[in-house]
């Protein structure tokens, strides 16, 4: 899931305006204007322009593989490592990607196009590609022989980041019952369209008063958030969960594992359950968009002190730094 960072801000244009006549492919008749824009099949549009053919699989089965990040200074933060894993999710479904370069291309015009839209200096980027339209006399087929090109889009919105009262109070979370895919199901290492687990996950966290979903493999080890990768710190350790309990690797999940040794931190990859965290001195959750955001309540009851930690700040700063760079001094 991508919810961080891309909730509009308060006031964001209503419907837009009907026009007669019939829309190119990969453009609707505009209907609800949000700030930013889209690439979508050779063009940038506005959002309420932007659309898919019913038809297309990734909007039939969430026959698709996608990547969200952000910019800092508005260029696309490790866009290197993100199309590596696009790439890496597209080949363990059997999936055909255009020419990276022109994933990289539209990824720019996108940008460009949000930056003069919105006015915004940084956004936030969701890259898609589907497997496209199923060619021949049946449109609706599962054989993902029968697709045909796939079909690429990129969202490019204003970037807002999740309130700043989140990183200095520090967020809760809920351990759900929605379970992470098993890895004999769907390798977890593919971040595709089909995230209902995940939307399941959320609701429940919902309504649970948290603000993020943990979820757990099937014998009731500690995965990964609904959106997010969790650290825990106790007695000046950082542990987060390995790979092998069904997880994908997060890109700030693995700059944290590197960043954390870097400022002389022990962390290690281990199997958590449930306890872990519960008697953890502090905790943490990484996004590409969040980035570094302090846990301090876990099912309502608080972790640690109940307050970010100094372990947390460290980690919170280096990764400040390795994005954001030293602030300036005056």
């Amino acid at each position: 899931m991508a919810g961080a960072g891309a909730a509009p801000p308060a006031g964001a244009p209503g419907p837009g305006v009907e026009s007669p006549g019939v829309a190119p492919p990969g453009v609707a008749r505009p209907g609800v204007v949000w700030p930013g824009v889209v690439w979508i099949d050779g063009s940038v549009v506005e959002t309420g322009r932007a659309a898919v053919p019913v038809f297309d699989r990734g909007f039939l089965y969430g026959d698709s593989v996608y990547e969200v990040l952000r910019t800092f200074h508005g260029v696309p933060h490790v866009l290197g490592e993100h199309l590596d894993r696009l790439a890496g999710s597209a080949r363990r479904i059997g999936m055909g990607l255009p020419a990276r370069g022109a994933i990289e291309a539209a990824t720019a015009e996108a940008v460009r196009g949000c930056q003069a839209q919105a006015g915004a200096p940084d956004c936030y980027l969701r890259i898609i590609v589907t497997r496209g339209v199923s060619v021949g006399a049946a449109p609706i087929n599962l054989d993902p022989g029968a697709a045909g090109e796939p079909r690429l889009v990129v969202i490019a919105l204003p970037l807002h980041l999740p309130d700043p009262a989140l990183y200095r109070d520090g967020a809760s979370v809920a351990l759900v019952g929605a379970r992470r895919n098993a890895p004999g199901s769907l390798d977890p290492q593919v971040k595709s369209g089909n995230y209902l687990n995940s939307v399941l996950a959320v609701a429940e966290a919902r309504d649970k008063g948290a603000y993020e979903a943990l979820m757990c493999d099937s014998v009731g080890r500690i995965a990964e958030g609904a959106s997010s990768n969790l650290f825990v710190v106790r007695g000046g350790r950082v542990a987060t969960p390995p790979l092998s309990v069904g997880l994908i690797e997060g890109i700030t999940r693995r700059q944290v594992l590197r960043l954390g040794r870097a400022v002389g931190l022990f962390v290690d990859e281990v199997k958590l359950w449930p306890i872990d965290l519960q008697r953890a001195d502090e905790a943490f959750i990484t996004s590409s968009v969040r980035g570094v955001m302090p846990v301090v309540t876990v099912d309502g009851e608080p972790v640690g002190a109940g307050r970010p930690g100094p372990v947390t700040a460290q980690v919170m700063e280096a990764y400040r730094r390795d994005t954001e760079g030293p602030v300036a001094a005056g």
